[in-house]
Parts: C-alpha cells; structure tokens; sequence
C-alpha cells in the first residue's frame, strides 16, 4: 500500500458539533466540547474525525448554508478553537476532516448579497440567475427539499437556482473567477492543518440548464431537479482541476458526497481519481424511492439488502476504494432502519457493526452509533428542526396522507434521528450539556443507553472497540484493510456472509439477519474464531459436519490460514 493511500488504514468517527458536547452551558455543542472529548475517541481507537460544519451560517440547515467559509460560528467557539482541536488531535495522532460545501452558499454570503445589490457586478455571475418575460419560474424543477427549484426576486422577473432550501443558491461553477475563490479558501484549510474533507453534494456542481415545463412526477405540479445536476457530462473538468489545485498537492483524504454510477467509478476513485472514495448510497438508502420521498418508503428484504452491499463491494473494488457507513448525520439510526423495533438489542446491534466494518474500504463511525443510539419520536412536526423532514411531512400531506400517517412516516426517516445529543451518561441531559434546555430534545432512553453504563466487556461499546482494534492493530489488520472481498454463499436469504482473502490467508464473515435460528456450512481447513457475538456458540464450528448453527441476530468471524 503507497504512502499516500494512508486513508485506507482510517477509521473515522464523524462529529455533529451542535450536538456532540457543550462546554458552556448554552445547549449547543461546540469545538471546545469536542476537545474535552478527545479521550474518549482516542480510547475508542478511531483516528480521523469528520466534522460537520462549524462555519459561520444562519444555519438554516444545520450549517450547510455557509456565510463565510474562513470563519467559524461564534455557537462553536472561535477561530482560535479551531485551531487548538486540530492541533491538541494531532498530538493524539487524530487528523481533522471538515464538510466541504461548494455546491452552494448562505443566501447570507458576502458574494450573494452583492449579486443582489448589483446584478451586473461580478458576483451576479457567482450564481445562476435567470430572467423570465411572463414572470413564471424558468422550470418546473423540484428541490431536494420539496420546494420550487427557482426563487423570485422581489419586485423583479427574476430567479435563482437553488437545489436545496431556498436560503442556499446554487453556485455557477462555468466561472472560472468563482472556481479560484474556492481554491484559495479549500488551500486555506488545508495549510492550515487538516487533513482533507468530506465534500457534500459535489455531483451536482455541474448543471444541464433547460428552461421549459416538463411532465410532473408529483401532485404538486413539479418534477424532481436529479436528472439536470447529478454528475453531469462535463463535471470531470471541474473535478479535476479542483483536485489538481487542491488535494493532490496536499496529500488530502477526500470522502466525497456523490452517488456515482458504475461507468464513473475509475474516473472519481480509481488511480487517478478526483477522489480518495465516495460514500455509496445503495444500501443507506435502500428504503428510499428513486424520487427522494421520504414519504413513500419502499419496503425491502435482508436479500436485496445483501444483493446491494454485495453489489457495491464489487463495484468499487473494481474502481478503487470506498466509504464504509450505516449512519451519518442524513440518516435516521441504522437499528431503526434495518431492525424490527420488537428485536433491537445487543445482538442485532453488535450484528449490524460486524457486517459493515469487515467489508473492504475506510469506515465511518457516526456519533452514538458506536452505544447504539436509536430514533427519538417527538411529539409534534413543530419538535422537528430539520427542514427537509418539514419539507417531506409538508408533501405527504400534500399527496392526500393523513396527519397521523404522514407524521408517523417522516418521523421514522427523519434527520434530526441522528441530531438529538450524544449520549454520554445517565445525568442530566445525557451528559452533553449543564442547560436547563438543549437545542434539539434529549432522546429519553438516555437512561438506558449511554457511553458510561457500557464500560463493561458485554456492551456494544467494546465490541466497536474490538473491531477497531482488529482493523488497526492485529495479525488480521492487513487481510480486514487490503484483502478481496469475495461472497461467500447461504442457503438462508436472511444470512449475509462474505469472506476477505488474501493469497493464503482468509476471513469469513457470517451475519444471520433476523430473529431466528439458522445454519451455515463452513468450508474445510482448521478455522479460528477472530470475534462474534455470541462467544458461547463458537466452539460448534470444529464439529465434522461443518455445518455451523446460527444464533438469532448472531455474527462471527472465522479466520483461515491456507
């Protein structure tokens, strides 16, 4: 493995700083609760973070609406907090990752609101705006976010592009004086000290601009903006200059937010890629339509689950390399996707961890996933912050869903799942803040699932321990980061087993998903037991018959020296 493939012996915890430690007092996280954290992620084993953003922003969603990029937001600290974190983890042997968002900016930013004020300066050509005679927006386009693509100006017949919130225009990348101000500010950083970025929604810089009405896919007149601004033909340009200008000459980690199809692969993370991987989006979001609706969720089997991760192992270990992940800060809490709520527990648990650490690529950790942290239900749509679970409540309804219904289906898939604080320890507020009340709600299991009840060898705590560990410092480490990832068949569609092989050493890998008992046949040779989940059960796999006897919700893996 090269030196500079250095990413690919990562394994990196991802911060959402509002909620992850609050130092002051006020309810909100912040950078110097993050530093007086620091042991705790250090003792987990990880050694890259990712960090959400902490820019200055109106944070109408959650800090992706960026309104100076060289600063950080008084609610996390200063400037000078910053550069402490990244220093005082550096001495910890952590490097810092921060979001990269240059798809758009605040409807805030210094160079939007001079494009208003003037739009012949050259800011007006920062973004995308369009002028129409009648009045009507250019299109029919839909956003992410279930609003009208195009906003107006008031008192004018003009709009602009904004595939998120309508506080979040589009950037116009054909500009070749706004790709250098995003050079200078991506270098900033990274002279700075960080070690690179997670690039958020960075497939959809390029944009195929039709101005016409097309046929609606919803009741609401409009039609979903996906198929003008993902990866389109051109967008390796940009890319690639962005990477040549930036990146490369940094050594950086870059994790990029781009759902990319099989033919794309090599340009984005082979040999010469744009990037260090890409997260994928086949399995994360395989309750998810096409459209993006939350609100019409589809349902799916542990089969096509399997088929999907299997699928995209194989893809990207064709292409290069890619991000390992079941949560992030998009994402409602992995148990509650992928597991009845009758049958969440350790077991399913620690099940879950096993089948996505193992796989070939660098993985991501999500705060709280690692004490198995799980949905919280709010009382009301008014409890929810995040303004795509709004946007998508909004539509259900709109689309003829009950309340009730509507509520109950955006609840479940909602961000803000993820959002609601670390949980640290059963005192008050979890232990993330000393506020009589905290920005998002505190989930209530905190009693029962926190990080201080699971310093104990039987807690989904040290098992991510162990397979951290087994990842970056054990006789197994270079099969688990550099070995081919292979299937390996079950007679059983709910049982997901797959083997990492190198030229004489393998992994198995065996995961029976769902709550009833199953069975295996192993393959010949002496087998060694590396971890699982049920360590009583482990010594039925030296029996003659081969045939190994799953336990519910049971994970294992078997190490075999050829």
């Amino acid at each position: 493995m090269k030196k500079t493939d250095w990413w690919k012996r990562a394994v990196v915890y991802q911060i959402y700083p509002k909620s992850f430690q609050d130092s002051n007092g006020d309810g909100i996280g912040d950078l110097k609760g993050i530093i007086n954290r620091l042991d705790y992620l250090k003792n987990l084993g990880i050694n890259v973070i990712w960090l959400c953003p902490v820019y200055q922003s109106p944070m109408d969603d959650g800090g992706y609406d960026i309104s100076d990029y060289y600063h950080i937001h008084p609610m996390f600290g200063s400037d000078a907090d910053m550069d402490e974190l990244i220093q005082k983890a550096r001495d910890m042997g952590i490097k810092i990752l921060m979001d990269l968002v240059v798809n758009h900016t605040s409807d805030e930013h210094e160079w939007f609101q001079k494009a208003l004020k003037d739009p012949n300066s050259k800011y007006a050509d920062y973004y995308i705006f369009k002028d129409t005679i009648d009045g009507n927006p250019p299109n029919n386009w839909r956003s992410y976010f279930g609003e009208p693509a195009w906003t107006k100006i008031e008192g004018t017949n003009r709009y602009y592009l904004h595939e998120f919130s309508k506080k979040q225009p589009d950037l116009n990348w054909e500009n070749e004086a706004l790709r250098e101000e995003i050079y200078r500010m991506v270098n900033y950083w990274l002279d700075k000290g960080l070690a690179g970025f997670r690039i958020d929604a960075i497939g959809n810089i390029k944009k195929n601009l039709e101005y016409k009405t097309f046929q609606p896919d919803g009741e609401d007149g409009l039609r979903y903006i996906g198929d003008w601004v993902l990866n389109q033909p051109g967008i390796e340009i940009f890319l690639q200059e962005l990477n040549e200008r930036t990146f490369r000459p940094h050594n950086s980690m870059t994790v990029a937010e781009a759902n990319v199809p099989e033919e794309l692969l090599n340009l984005f993370i082979g040999e010469q890629g744009f990037f260090s991987m890409v997260f994928d989006f086949h399995y994360t979001d395989i309750d998810v339509p096409a459209t993006g609706e939350w609100f019409r969720p589809r349902d799916f089997t542990v089969k096509e689950l399997r088929k999907a991760i299997f699928s995209s192992q194989r893809m990207v270990q064709e292409k290069g390399w890619g991000a390992l992940y079941l949560e992030n800060h998009d994402q409602n809490r992995s148990v509650n996707k992928y597991i009845p709520e009758e049958e969440i527990g350790y077991h399913s648990k620690t099940m879950l961890a096993s089948l996505f650490f193992f796989l070939r690529g660098t993985p991501f950790i999500y705060q709280g996933q690692e004490i198995g942290m799980e949905n919280i239900r709010m009382a009301s749509i008014d409890d929810y912050d995040d303004i795509a679970t709004r946007g998508q409540y909004a539509r259900a309804m709109n689309a003829g869903l009950d309340k009730e219904t509507a509520f109950d289906i955006v609840a479940k898939r909602s961000r803000d799942n993820s959002r609601t604080p670390m949980q640290w320890d059963s005192g008050k507020n979890a232990g993330f803040s000393s506020a009589d009340r905290t920005w998002i709600r505190v989930n209530p299991n905190y009693k029962s699932i926190n990080a201080a009840d699971q310093e104990h060898p039987d807690s989904v705590l040290s098992f991510y321990r162990e397979l951290i560990r087994l990842r970056k410092d054990s006789k197994y480490s270079d099969i688990i980061i550099s070995g081919e990832f292979l299937p390996y068949e079950s007679e059983d569609p709910c049982v997901i087993a797959y083997q990492r092989s190198t030229a004489h050493e393998r992994l198995l890998v065996i995961h029976n998903f769902q709550n009833r008992q199953s069975a295996i046949c192993l393959p010949k040779g002496h087998l060694k037991t590396v971890t699982g989940n049920f360590p009583d059960n482990h010594t039925q796999k030296d029996t003659p018959q081969r045939l190994y006897r799953l336990l519910p919700y049971e994970c294992i893996a078997l190490y075999m020296n050829e």
